[in-house]
């Protein structure tokens, strides 16, 4: 059984009002409790001998959404951190140099990414493969995601995420995130993926 994290430290950041916050922590209590309920039910189809119905073959397609929905917005919350805390000379700013010219670029890419018009996720991702990092946009909690790299600084843009305190500013819901962003967080997710 997943447990869902308590994120209540972020209450007083910045740019983000409490209503905003408490109502987005409530979506992701929301995917834990559907990623275990998921969970459970596949578990007793299976057992029943029900793995080839419909609602097995439907339940195990959500579970990926549900699942993913769960992680992304740990990830999220766990990037943040009130009055942020910028990214040092370390292995990642030094990646990111490498891979977009200056951290400037980073941010300019970034920006544009998230602010491109649909709703979903926008992800800094590190492929181990090819050592390099990608800004990367995802339509969906499970759709769109590249194989193998590892997840270092989402942000998400689902309108529930800023439409409270932004309504259609997604930009300014974008400079707030910015500002938030708790570096070490990310920079020890980073340091994990490439030892």
């Amino acid at each position: 059984m997943y447990e869902p994290k308590n994120f209540d430290s972020l209450l007083g950041t910045e740019g983000f009002s409490e209503q905003l916050l408490k109502n987005h922590f409530t979506l992701y209590q929301g995917y834990v409790n559907n990623t275990n309920k998921v969970a459970e039910i596949l578990s007793t189809l299976l057992k029943e001998g029900k793995g080839d119905t419909p609602q097995f073959a439907e339940l195990k397609r959500r579970f990926g959404w549900e699942f993913n929905g769960m992680r992304l917005h740990e990830l999220y919350f766990g990037n943040l951190i009130k009055g942020g805390k910028g990214l040092e000379g370390g292995k990642l700013k030094k990646q990111i140099e490498q891979d977009f010219g200056s951290y400037e670029n980073w941010e300019k890419d970034f920006r544009a990414t998230a602010a491109m018009r649909g709703m979903g996720w926008v992800i800094l991702y590190y492929d181990p493969m090819a050592k390099r990092l990608f800004n990367v946009w995802i339509n969906e909690h499970d759709v769109g995601h590249l194989s193998s790299a590892v997840p270092l600084l989402p942000i998400d843009v689902f309108e529930h995420a800023y439409m409270i305190d932004y309504g259609l500013k997604k930009a300014d819901y974008i400079s707030a995130f910015i500002k938030s962003i708790d570096w070490q967080a990310v920079e020890k997710r980073f340091d994990k993926a490439t030892k």
